[in-house]
C-alpha cells in the first residue's frame, strides 16, 4: 500500500506535459509501464509466499516500451531482463492479453507458462517474434547479430526465413553489459560486416541506468565507448522521458531499417528496487541517491503526459490501481499451478534425435570406390550436405579461399559460391553467434573452429546460447547448427597445447549436445551426414570433432599398406552407435579417435582382443558398449582426453551404472597440458601403453 500512496502522492503534485504524439498510444503504452511495474511488485509479493521463484525485475526501465512502439512486431526481438515493459508493449501491438500472465507463469515457474514451459523465467513468445534468452550476460549478442546478417542471407540464397525482408533485429542490454567482451566482440563483428557493406539490420538498446549490481559505470561511459565509434551510428534518449525515449527510438529504427545498418541507442534509466529481491541497496546507495532515482520513475514522466493529454490525477491514479489489481490477482491465480515434476518431464526438450527422423532427412550421396583419407572424405561429405541443403553454409577463419589450414574444405568456395561458403573474422564467439543467428533464420549454419583449443574462450555459446534455446522455448525455437572443430593431440610438425589440444570435458557436459568423433574415412563422412540431417529435421546441435594427425594418413599397420583409406558413401552412420572390430574373446578395447588406430595395431599384436570404437561421445553408444564388454567380460577404455575430465570417466561410470561386473582398467593421457617438441610423447597415451595394460588384463 505505501507504494501505491506514494505514487498517489506523486501525481497529484505534477504539472502536465505536452505529448506529441498519438493519445491512444500513450494510453497503450503506460498500461505497459504499469504492467511491468506491477509484475515486478508481485512476483515480490509471490516470492515472500512461496510461490514465486525470480525478482530481477524492470523497475526504472519501463522506458523501453517506447522502443518496442518504434518497431514492427514482426522484429525479431532478444532482450534484457529488465526489458518487460517492452515485453507488454509488443504483446499488445499483437493483440494478445496475455502478457501480464505470461511473465507472472514464468515467477511461478508454471508448466503453463508458454515459452520456457516452467524451466526458466524468460521474456519469450514465438508469435511475438521474441527469441528467449538466459540472463547471462551480453551473451545473446552474438546471436543477434547473426540473426541480422542472415536475414539478407536468407534472401540472396532463396531460402524461406522466418522474418519480412524489412525486418531489423533488437538486442537489449544493461550499461555493464556492454563492457563484456561477448557484447564488444558482437558489436565489432556487426560492423566489420558493415563495413564490407553486407547488410546489417541490428539495433542495438543500451539501458544505461548506471550501475550493475553494486558497481557504478561513470558518467558519460556509454557515449563515450560507443558515440564516435566509426560505422555505428548512435543515439542517445531519455528513458524516463517517455516522448524523447520514443522520438529517439523511431530516429533510431528508422535508420537501420532504411540503411540496413547497426546503431546504438543509449536509452538513459533508472534501477528502482534494487538489482533483485535480496539486493540491499543500501549497503552501497545513499538514500539522497536511491531519492533521486525515484524522482526520475518513468511512471511519474508518463503521467504528466497523460494530464497534458486530459486525463485527471485521479483517473490515472485508478489506472494504476487497476493494473495493481490485475497482477495480484493473476499471481494469486498463477500460484501453486503444476510444475515440472520429473526428470524425464524438465529435459524433454533436450533429447537427442530420433534416428527415423534423421535417416529420412540424410543427404543422397554418391558412392565412389576411390579411396579416401579422412580430410578428403569430410571435403566430399560436405560437399554433399550443400548440394542437399540449399540452406547450408559453411565458415570460419580460413575456410574460403584458402580451402583450411589442412585443405578440409578446398574447392568448396569455388563450387557453392562465397555466399555459401565463406571467411570470418577472427573471433570464435561471433563465429557461432553467426552460427546461433542463421540457425533461428533458416538457415543450416556449419561453422568451423580452427583448432579445439581456441574454442574454450567460446564455449558460453555453445553452453548458454545453443544447447539452452529449446530449453528454455519447449523447441518452438532451435538453432540447427553442426558444428566442425580440428583438435585431439598427435600431430607432427606443429607443437604446444594450442595445435594438440585434448580438453573435451566442458562438451561433454552440455545437455542435448551431440558429440561426433570419427576416426575412419568412411565413417566420418556418414557421420557428419547424420549430424547434418539431425541439425535439418531436429534443430540439433552438434560438435564434430576432427583428429588432425588422422586427417591425411594412409597407412594403418605398416608404410604403403593404405589400410586407413576408405571409400565414400558406404553405411550410415546412426547417431549413438559404434563400431567393432575383429571377433576376439578375450578382451573389449574400447576407445576412440587417435585410439582406433592404435588399439588395431595392439590387436594386431595380442591375439583375443576386439575394438570398440565409439564413435559419439554424445550420446555414448551404451548398448554397444555392454554387449562388447560382456562378450568377453574384460574392459580396457584407451582414452587419448586427459585422465580427469576425459572420456574414460563417463564410459566406466556408464557400465558400472548398468551393472557391468567383469574387469576394467583403463589409459588415458596424463593431466597436462600437450607441451612442445618430443615432450608431447611424455603425456599423450601412446600404443605401447595401451598395448602393456592389454597384455596386463588378458594375463
Amino acid at each position: 500500500m505505501g507504494e501505491m500512496r506514494t505514487f498517489a502522492d506523486r501525481v497529484r503534485g505534477l504539472a502536465p506535459a505536452p505529448w506529441e504524439h498519438d493519445a491512444e498510444l500513450l494510453r497503450g503504452l503506460f498500461d505497459a509501464q504499469l504492467g511491468s511495474r506491477h509484475a515486478d511488485l508481485a512476483a515480490r509479493w509471490m516470492q515472500s509466499q512461496g510461490t514465486g521463484f525470480y525478482t530481477i525485475g524492470s523497475a526504472g526501465h519501463e522506458g523501453n516500451a517506447a522502443v518496442a512502439a518504434a518497431l514492427q512486431p514482426t522484429d525479431p526481438a532478444l532482450l534484457h531482463y529488465r526489458s518487460g515493459a517492452f515485453y507488454l508493449a509488443r504483446a499488445a501491438q499483437c493483440g494478445s492479453k496475455e502478457g501480464l500472465r505470461d511473465i507472472l507463469l514464468g515467477v511461478a515457474a508454471a508448466t503453463s507458462e508458454p515459452i520456457a514451459g516452467g524451466r526458466h523465467k524468460v521474456f519469450g513468445r514465438h508469435e511475438l517474434s521474441v527469441i528467449p534468452q538466459t540472463s547471462t550476460i551480453a551473451s545473446h549478442l552474438p546471436r543477434a547479430m547473426g540473426v541480422a546478417f542472415s536475414m539478407n542471407r536468407s534472401a540472396k540464397l532463396g531460402v524461406p526465413s522466418p522474418w519480412p525482408a524489412d525486418a531489423i533485429v533488437v538486442t537489449s542490454f544493461g550499461d555493464a553489459s556492454a563492457n563484456h567482451s561477448t557484447a564488444t566482440g558482437a558489436i565489432n563483428a556487426a560492423l566489420h560486416a558493415s563495413y564490407q557493406g553486407l547488410p546489417m539490420p541490428l539495433l542495438l538498446v543500451c539501458e544505461d541506468n548506471g550501475i550493475g549490481i553494486s558497481v557504478r559505470t561513470p558518467d558519460g561511459w556509454i557515449r563515450q565507448a560507443y558515440g564516435s565509434r566509426p560505422g555505428l551510428r548512435y543515439f542517445d534518449a531519455d528513458g524516463t522521458d517517455l516522448d524523447a525515449a520514443l522520438s529517439m527510438a523511431r530516429e533510431a529504427a528508422t535508420f537501420v531499417r532504411r540503411n540496413r545498418r547497426p546503431a546504438f541507442l543509449r536509452l538513459r534509466t533508472v534501477r528502482l528496487l534494487g538489482h533483485a529481491g535480496s539486493d540491499v541497496e543500501t549497503a552501497y546507495r545513499s538514500p539522497a541517491e536511491l531519492a533521486a532515482d525515484e524522482e526520475l520513475d518513468p511512471l511519474l514522466g508518463t503521467a504528466r503526459y497523460l494530464l497534458g493529454a486530459g486525463l485527471t490525477a485521479d483517473e490515472i491514479i485508478e489506472l494504476y490501481d487497476e493494473k495493481q489489481a490485475e497482477a495480484l490477482r493473476i499471481a494469486a491465480e498463477v500460484a501453486g499451478l503444476p510444475q515440472l515434476t520429473s526428470p524425464e518431464a524438465v529435459a524433454a526438450p533436450l533429447r537427442f534425435p530420433e534416428p527415423d527422423a534423421v535417416a529420412e532427412a540424410l543427404p543422397r550421396p554418391t558412392p565412389t570406390a576411390e579411396p579416401l583419407t579422412l580430410s578428403q572424405s569430410i571435403n566430399r561429405a560436405l560437399g554433399d550436405v550443400l548440394a542437399s541443403y540449399p540452406e547450408a553454409m559453411v565458415f570460419g577463419e580460413d575456410v574460403g579461399r584458402k580451402g583450411g589450414v589442412y585443405g578440409v574444405t578446398r574447392g568448396l568456395q569455388k563450387a557453392f559460391g562465397p555466399a555459401r561458403v565463406f571467411d570470418t573474422l577472427l573471433d570464435e564467439q561471433s563465429i557461432l553467434g553467426l552460427a546461433l543467428g542463421a540457425g533461428v533464420s533458416g538457415l543450416l549454419p556449419i561453422p568451423e573452429i580452427q583448432y579445439l583449443a581456441y574454442l574454450h574462450n567460446a564455449e558460453d555459446q555453445l553452453r548458454g546460447e545453443a544447447a539452452s534455446l529449446k530449453f528454455f522455448s519447449q523447441e518452438q525455437y532451435a538453432n540447427p547448427m553442426l558444428l566442425r572443430i580440428a583438435g585431439y593431440g598427435y600431430q607432427k610438425g606443429f607443437g604446444g597445447h594450442f595445435h594438440n589440444d585434448d580438453a573435451i570435458g566442458v562438451l561433454r557436459d552440455i545437455p542435448g549436445v551431440v558429440i561426433a568423433s570419427p576416426s575412419r574415412p568412411d565413417d566420418a563422412a556418414a557421420m557428419l551426414h547424420a549430424c547434418a540431417a539431425a541439425a535439418r529435421s531436429s534443430g540439433t546441435v552438434s560438435v564434430f570433432l576432427e583428429p588432425i594427425a588422422l586427417y591425411h594418413r594412409r597407412d594403418l599397420y605398416a608404410a604403403g599398406d593404405e589400410r586407413w583409406l576408405a571409400p565414400y558413401g558406404g553405411e550410415p552412420a546412426e547417431i549413438g552407435r559404434g563400431r567393432t572390430y575383429g571377433d576376439g574373446t578375450g578382451l573389449t578395447i574400447v576407445t576412440f579417435g587417435n585410439g582406433v588406430p592404435m588399439s588395431l595395431r595392439v590387436a594386431a599384436r595380442v591375439p583375443g582382443i576386439r575394438v570398440l570404437d565409439l564413435r559419439w561421445l554424445a550420446p555414448l553408444p551404451v548398448e554397444d558398449l555392454l554387449r562388447e564388454a560382456n562378450i568377453t567380460g574384460r574392459v580396457l577404455v584407451a582414452d587419448e582426453t586427459r585422465r580427469s575430465g576425459g572420456v574414460s570417466e563417463g564410459v566406466l561410470a556408464t557400465l558400472i551404472d548398468h551393472g557391468y561386473a567383469g574387469r576394467l582398467a583403463r589409459v588415458t593421457s596424463y593431466d597436462s597440458y600437450v607441451p612442445l617438441g618430443a615432450a608431447a610423447h611424455e603425456v599423450l597415451l601412446s600404443e605401447q601403453t595401451i598395448e602393456d595394460a592389454a597384455r596386463e588384463l588378458l594375463s
